[in-house]
This record gives structure tokens, sequence and C-alpha cells, in this order.
């Protein structure tokens, strides 16, 4: 049965939108897309409405607030929204701690993600290394200037990742991103 979103969905997309007013990603396309493009990735996975708009709102709390961020989230769309959000949160630090520091606890902490949200960061995950992939092909290794992560290390996460996502329950978001993490494999020749 398909997902029916109501005019909460709606709020969520202008709270995103608010939130990350101005902010671009790698490359410059607007903030707004890749939310825009996890979310959809959520509902295409069969996701509820409650997962699209936790998919909207993913990054807020991490880039944008916190913990207070967190708590406005859980009071304007919900318990099941915000428990979403805060699995897929890797830092909760101003300063974020090192790179790899966090993302081994990510690692550690997605092989026991609830269903929700391992839909969820699944799907921010293959947006982003769909991203990557993308880039390097159309611009080469000058790709890597924007991370600062090395391309060993970043390989090392998405292949990390996978294994947590099955170890959590897999499917077939899980398995896109086996399929990206691959191709960027063969991009740059591992």
């Amino acid at each position: 049965m398909p997902t029916h979103l109501t005019s909460r969905f709606e709020d969520a997309f202008r709270y995103a939108a608010n939130v990350h007013g101005g902010h671009v990603r790698k490359g410059g396309t607007p903030y707004i897309a890749h939310l825009m493009g996890v979310a959809s990735m959520v509902l295409e996975a069969g996701g509820t409405e409650d997962e699209a708009i936790a998919a909207l709102l993913h990054d807020a709390a991490e880039d944008q607030g916190g913990r207070s961020r967190l708590a406005d989230i859980h009071a304007r769309f919900g318990e099941a929204v915000a428990a979403i959000v805060e699995a897929c949160t890797d830092s909760w630090e101003a300063p974020r701690e090192a790179w790899m520091e966090r993302k081994r606890r990510y690692v550690a902490h997605a092989a026991h993600l609830a269903p929700a949200a391992l839909r969820v960061s699944a799907a921010d995950k293959v947006h982003n290394s769909y991203v990557l992939l993308r880039d390097l092909r159309e611009h080469g290794d000058r790709v890597w200037a924007r991370y600062i992560a090395t391309p060993d290390d970043i390989l090392w996460y998405y292949e990390s990742l996978v294994r947590a996502f099955r170890e959590a329950g897999g499917g077939p978001l899980v398995d896109e991103l086996d399929r990206i993490v691959k191709g960027i494999q063969r991009e740059i020749g591992y």
C-alpha cells in the first residue's frame, strides 16, 4: 500500500528548507537537494511518512543545533521521527570529533539500527555514495579535494556500513549501496 503524505510532510519540508537554507553540498548543489533525494529513496523503498519526514530532517540535529534541535523536531514531528533522526546522527559535539572516530562509532551503531532508521540511514548513504561516484566519473580524482578523509578511509567507511547494515537487516537500499561502492572502487582502480 502506498504511503499517504499529509501536511506534516509539507511542514517538514519547509522546516528542513529553513534549517538548511543557504547551505550547499560539496560541489555547490543546494543542500535541500540531498534531503529530497533521501526522502524520495525512503518512500520508493516502502518507507512511512514518519520515515520520509525523518529523511528530510536526518541532518538537522547533527549539523544545525544538536540536542536542542532534536528536541524541537520531537515537539513538532513526534517521537518516531525524532528517534530516527537521533539514530542517524553521528555526532552531538561542537566542534565534532575526528572524522575516523565518528565513523567508527557510527559503523558499530549501524549494526543495531531499527528497520525505520536503517531505511533512512541506508538511503542517506546511497545518495551520498552515488553523488561521489557520479562526481568521480565527471571530474576525476580532483573530487577528493572536497573531502577531509582519504579515498581509502571513505571506501572503508562505505564497505563497513554495507556489512553493518546487513547485520541490522539489510534490504534493497543496502544492496544498492554495495553496488555503488563497487562502482567507486572500479572508478579509482581498486
